[in-house]
């Protein structure tokens, strides 16, 4: 099926839709499939891969795969955020779970994490434990830092990770054992609520990739809604296949999150203070890829 711009037809009546952004993932995608199948518990599932103009045949042969799942094929890389936005709308069920095609559910199931949802009627996103390939849990759900945290995260972090300020941002003291209200949570598995996006409407295309999800729960909490951290669900998440390591994405991170604080944080006399924020973003961008080696 080719999507381009078109509308696409929705998908039969399920407890949750789980959307899948596409773009040269190999392998990983029909294994993420494969865990969601297996992982969905007592609900049902409509399962949509949105793919971005992938070259390595990935979206095919997950398909092949996984027969259950529905194909959107786009003619060309419409970034994350309107990838994203075509999978919601292709489909109707009342929550829709965001996952990313370098992920696999480990533990739980998805319909422990609907009983969760329905259990809090008004958390508009709910993030599960996330872990790296070694094991060890990635701080996915976190605080939205003040300025001075995010300064001091950017330069100090690359070089002493376990700073005051990243400890902070990142909510380093918690273990992540206990269900919690957050910030925000990845977009890499997040549970939304279709009624939250009715209030406060779909993600931002603007952002092209990154930092989307910090914007969609950053207006999900201005409008009333929790954004809710869970241990129900437990996911592997590889991190990077798509994008890789490099100057560009490392840059197209720096412009997200400049794209947020001009959105959020830039009002009165705060808007005085975007040169200065772009041109330290840029630098920080600079100094990250230089200590990775980025090329």
């Amino acid at each position: 099926m080719t999507a381009g711009d078109r509308p696409v037809e929705s998908g039969p009546p399920s407890d949750l839709a789980v959307v899948v952004v596409n773009y040269n993932t190999g392998r990983y995608l029909s294994r993420c499939l494969r865990s969601a199948r297996e992982a969905s518990g007592d609900a049902t599932l409509d399962v949509v891969v949105v793919d971005n103009a992938s070259v390595d045949g990935s979206a095919a042969r997950a398909i092949e795969d996984n027969p259950e799942a529905r194909l959107i094929q786009n003619d060309s890389n419409r970034g994350f955020a309107a990838a994203v936005n075509q999978g919601i709308t292709a489909t109707t069920a009342p929550f829709v779970l965001l996952l990313n095609p370098d992920a696999e559910i480990l533990g739980g199931t998805l319909g422990g994490l609907l009983k969760v949802a329905h259990e809090h009627p008004r958390a508009g996103a709910i993030g599960p434990v996330v872990k790296d390939p070694d094991g060890s849990v990635y701080p996915s759900a976190r605080r939205v830092p003040s300025l001075a945290q995010a300064l001091g995260h950017s330069f100090v972090g690359p070089f002493w990770h376990d700073n005051p300020f990243s400890r902070a941002y990142t909510m380093a003291d918690w273990d992540r054992r206990s269900e919690r209200s957050v910030d925000w949570v990845s977009g890499s598995c997040m549970l939304i609520n279709r009624a939250a996006l009715d209030d406060v409407g779909l993600l931002d295309e603007r952002f092209f990739m990154y930092v989307e999800d910090v914007d969609l729960c950053t207006r999900m909490r201005a409008a009333g809604w929790e954004v809710l951290f869970s241990p129900e669900l437990e996911v592997l998440h590889v991190g990077g296949v798509s994008t890789g390591r490099s100057k560009r994405m490392t840059l197209e991170h720096s412009r997200s999150i400049y794209r947020y604080f001009v959105k959020h944080r830039a009002a009165g006399w705060r808007s005085a203070l975007r040169p200065s924020v772009w041109l330290a973003l840029r630098a920080r961008a600079a100094l990250v890829s230089w200590r990775r080696g980025d090329r």
